[in-house]
């Protein structure tokens, strides 16, 4: 999708890029997935494919949290490589030098399959796959909470506190108001004695279908990958239920509760302080979108009106139950 953040290449610099990793002469490229924040390339050499990712110009304005994100996603897929059997690619090179562009890139393998959302499973289930790994993530655990790329926090509250006032001093700088930021902040304050017991483990909070990658084996079967983990946080877990079976209620999300089960450490309870939680984190994404469409689009996108729609639907959820609770 179009998007102002998008770094744009050229074919003389990305063959000077690849000259610097010593990877060969490029032979043909074109971009690839359906990425809205990064600059992603296939690139064809020889009998090889790569693929070239780019992060944003140095002078392109971003979200607080998206500040330095490319360096801190290879940082994440060395841990996913380390502690689970979930396959990631392989980083080949990587250059925060701004020698070549005035921007950080990295070059990695180029995973065979397609994305999952491209993919007819017939009587596969592609959220019970996503549950279960997102449970192998969660068992990587740490003791400070929030971006590595921003700053660390001793519990849940005051992390996700902080993340929720950078956006809405994103929105301010882009000149807009925040209410419903505003209204999630109080709503967080109000709750802060349940959002301190909320542990830590990596989280992903981008689940979504086309950033895994499904190879089909002769024996119909399925292997899968991820990619873009760029958005990962150390927090809470259940904020990556969000956007398993996205759009129900947490209570409902019954496959994905049932195959995450499986594999977790210890079994998923929906209890009202865990829909709390939930219901926080909901909103939070929701105010990501409703910020990040001033960084991404203009109003002639539309980007921008899938934006203003899915975050009202959202917050409307989940201030809907944030503001039933009684302590």
């Amino acid at each position: 999708m179009k998007s102002k953040t998008k770094y744009i290449l050229n074919k003389e610099q990305i063959n000077t890029i690849f000259a610097k990793a010593n990877l060969g002469q490029v032979e043909r490229y074109y971009p690839l997935g359906a990425g809205e924040f990064n600059s992603v390339y296939c690139i064809n050499i020889k009998d090889t494919e790569y693929v070239l990712k780019i992060a944003p110009r140095d002078d392109q304005s971003v979200l607080t949290y998206e500040k330095d994100m490319l360096a801190v996603e290879i940082k994440w897929y060395n841990r996913i490589s380390e502690n689970t059997d979930i396959k990631v690619p392989r980083i080949y090179f990587s250059d925060f030098s701004r020698e070549i562009i005035d921007a950080p890139y990295f070059i990695m393998e180029k995973l065979n399959g397609v994305q999952l959302d491209k993919i007819n499973y017939n009587n596969n289930n592609p959220t019970a796959k996503l549950a279960q790994m997102a449970a192998q993530i969660h068992k990587v655990k740490n003791d400070k909470y929030g971006y590595e790329q921003n700053s660390l926090h001793d519990n849940w509250y005051l992390a996700i506190r902080s993340m929720t006032e950078n956006l809405i001093n994103d929105a301010k700088s882009k000149g807009y108001k925040c209410r419903r930021g505003k209204r999630l902040l109080g709503y967080i304050d109000k709750l802060k004695s349940i959002l301190e017991e909320a542990p830590c483990c990596m989280v992903n909070f981008d689940l979504w279908a086309p950033n895994v990658i499904c190879e089909k084996m002769l024996d119909g079967s399925y292997n899968y990958a991820w990619i873009d983990p760029e958005r990962t946080f150390w927090g809470d877990y259940v904020a990556d239920f969000v956007a398993l079976e996205f759009g129900k209620n947490f209570e409902d999300k019954k496959i994905s509760i049932e195959s995450y089960n499986l594999v977790a450490d210890k079994p998923l309870v929906v209890t009202d302080q865990l829909k709390v939680r939930y219901y926080v984190a909901e909103a939070y994404l929701a105010l990501i979108q409703e910020v990040e469409k001033y960084y991404r689009y203009t109003i002639f996108n539309f980007g921008w009106y899938r934006n203003v729609v899915s975050a009202k639907l959202i917050f409307n959820r989940a201030f809907k139950f944030l503001q039933s609770v009684q302590l």
